[in-house]
């Protein structure tokens, strides 16, 4: 049985993948062709960026949890993954926190320069509108879901999301922050995308407010699981298995959950969150065979 669910999250993590980076490659060569000359060649590189798409992976199993059928949903997917690659294009500037490799190859700044990859960053995210209006109009969503989905993918990027969790990150650096206070940088930096990626999954299955809620609340667990597992494996994995440089947390000071609790706690936090993740769905009657899956690879994974 624990063979099966296995194969099943890689099954649906394959799919994420295939079908995302299907549409963010027609996508690159559409920006290569629009924007033209170096930065169009920056944007086709960003948005080629491979990755494991654990992301699209949970919008597409939320979406799916809810009754949702449509092929098209992808389009949502690769809008939250072009989110989240503006988000490490401008993670990696020397400003930040001055990467030379991202999933085993050269950062975009690396690969081009600083100005043109700052540029990109911001680009991406006009990209991912468009990407996700291009999906809802597929899907045939009313306009009042189409701008709740937009509202929800553009404040877990924005300020009350992922910038400020960054933002709250960098000040961090050098000093110890409780738990309290690391939890609430992670909620943004990380878990914001995260939850938000779950939440759209039902959104267009145009699920009632009662569910949202439950794919919400799974979304956050798993957001903040998500980054404690990463912590895990920048103190103990290899930059090959990584694809990016290990160790970094140490070099930068950064608090962690691993310099909070050690490692072997912060893996069974991670693991408790999981769990209480995927409780969140069992009393709201949500499916939760593929989504308790990918939390299980989320906090088990090796890169």
């Amino acid at each position: 049985m624990a063979d099966a669910a296995s194969a099943a999250v890689a099954d649906l993590l394959g799919e994420a993948r295939e079908r995302t980076d299907d549409i963010l490659g027609s996508w690159a060569e559409r920006l290569e062709e629009e924007v033209g000359g170096r930065l169009g060649e920056a944007l086709g590189y960003a948005l080629r960026t491979p990755g494991k798409r654990v992301r699209a992976a949970l919008l597409l199993a939320a979406y799916r949890a809810l009754g949702g059928r449509s092929a098209a949903i992808a389009g949502v997917a690769a809008a939250v993954e072009t989110v989240h690659t503006y988000s490490l294009v401008h993670d990696d500037l020397p400003c930040m926190d001055n990467d030379d490799l991202r999933r085993g190859r050269p950062t975009t700044h690396r690969a081009f320069d600083v100005p043109t990859a700052t540029r990109v960053g911001f680009l991406l995210v006009p990209v991912a509108a468009r990407i996700l209006a291009a999906s809802a109009a597929e899907l045939r969503l009313p306009t009042r879901i189409v701008a709740s989905m937009a509202g929800e993918l553009f404040q877990a990027g924005g300020i009350e999301g992922m910038v400020g969790g960054q933002w709250l990150d960098l000040e961090a650096e050098r000093r110890q922050l409780p738990l309290r206070e690391l939890i609430t940088v992670h909620k943004g930096k990380t878990g914001a995308l995260i939850r938000a990626a779950c939440t759209l999954g039902g959104m267009a299955a145009e699920a009632g407010s009662h569910l949202l809620q439950a794919l919400s609340a799974y979304g956050e667990d798993v957001g903040l699981a998500f980054q404690i597992a990463d912590d895990v494996l920048d103190a103990t994995g290899t930059s090959e298995e990584l694809g990016k440089p290990a160790g970094r947390d140490a070099e930068l000071a950064k608090s962690t959950y691993v310099v909070l609790l050690g490692i072997e706690e912060a893996r069974i936090e991670a693991q408790r969150l999981a769990h209480r993740a995927t409780a969140h769905l069992d009393r709201a009657g949500v499916p939760a065979a593929a989504l308790g899956g990918l939390a299980g690879y989320i906090v088990t994974r090796s890169s």
